[in-house]
């Protein structure tokens, strides 16, 4: 049986030690300058007891509050429990509903400022750290009337979401400029992409390894190989179950089996002057795109860390697309990055 941890932030009722420098200045002295309770909105407590200090330096005061509590009236917890409602599925709406049954009487715009404050401490959190093997892929979300392109990078190592952006992954040229900071920043040395030209026309440029996910490239070529069985005569099918297997096993010398079997067919001059390619070249074709990218299909070989499907992103843009779904679509574009934020960083 699984069992899913929420950790949210501890409240406290009041604070009982003193505060060590003050905010105004680099004093260290204080007088305590009397206390009020303060109401909060939180599931336990009601009120909190905040003491107010005078600074011995600058002579201003100001309140310590306790663990948990800020100036607003929501408590980090309740802040933090609105955002994993959200991001566990419930709509805004839901969300205000349920807090209500428990006497919490929260607003639907308080709990979406609730879910952007989220998603933009974790991407901070995010933004530095390190990161060896980015899985990379595109996804149409529902926003602001029509589907919009975004480009999704994903942390291999531990599944999370580290950016996000606008970008049309068809654009070789857009996809470099989304990539080439993270590259820099986080120190990316493999990329896991699906088998777009545009991926590996980026990868060369900045210097990366890349691993083509396996599970695009067995589906593709599966259905190629299906058609042309049906179109070729019977002479050819022992070379489409030899590429059927090569593709299966990925041994050491595929790139030289892929070689010799593309020397057995002969090379016609069809599909020239838009005459259509007969079952022939679509084959030799098939087997010269194999083998041009048989390296990118086998990192996973001598890079213990690289996985050999790009599923991690997969699975993090099949809940930011589901969360699109129930929300009926993004407005703006902030908020549309803000809530793929909070929708694919889980819960953790």
């Amino acid at each position: 049986m699984s069992i899913v941890v929420l950790q949210v932030p501890e409240v406290k009722y009041a604070r009982l030690e003193r505060p060590t420098q003050c905010p105004y200045c680099p004093a260290q002295t204080f007088q305590r300058w009397g206390g009020v309770t303060k109401p909060v909105r939180d599931p336990h407590l009601s009120e909190v007891w905040v003491y107010r200090y005078r600074c011995c330096g600058c002579k201003r005061t100001f309140r310590f509050y306790p663990p948990g509590v800020g100036p607003a009236d929501q408590t980090q917890r309740l802040r933090a429990l609105a955002a994993i409602g959200w991001i566990l599925g419930l709509s805004y709406r839901g969300l205000v509903t349920f807090l209500s049954g428990f006497g919490i009487h929260l607003g639907r715009m308080s709990a979406w400022r609730d879910v952007q404050l989220r998603a933009a401490a974790y991407r901070q959190q995010r933004y530095w750290g390190k990161v060896r093997v980015l899985g990379v892929d595109g996804a149409y979300v529902r926003g602001w009337g029509s589907t919009q392109p975004v480009l999704v990078a994903i942390d291999l190592g531990n599944g999370q979401p580290v950016a996000l952006g606008q970008v049309e992954e068809k654009d070789p040229q857009a996809v470099k400029r989304f990539l080439e900071p993270l590259v820099q920043r986080l120190g990316v040395s493999v990329i896991v992409t699906d088998d777009l030209v545009s991926y590996k026309q980026v990868a060369e440029q900045l210097g990366l390894e890349q691993q083509i996910c396996q599970f695009h490239v067995r589906r593709w070529v599966g259905r190629t190989l299906r058609e042309l069985q049906s179109q070729l005569p019977a002479e050819w099918h022992a070379v489409l179950s030899e590429v059927k297997q090569i593709l299966d096993e990925l041994p050491v010398e595929g790139e030289k089996r892929l070689l010799a079997l593309w020397r057995q067919i002969p090379e016609t001059r069809q599909g020239r002057n838009n005459q259509p390619y007969t079952p022939l070249d679509q084959l030799r074709y098939l087997l010269a795109r194999l083998m041009g990218d048989y390296a990118r299909y086998r990192v996973f070989d001598w890079q213990p860390e690289v996985p050999w499907t790009n599923n991690g992103s997969e699975r993090a843009i099949g809940k930011m697309k589901m969360r699109a779904r129930t929300v009926r679509g993004y407005k703006t574009g902030a908020g549309m990055e803000s809530g793929l934020w909070a929708s694919g960083i889980g819960v953790a």
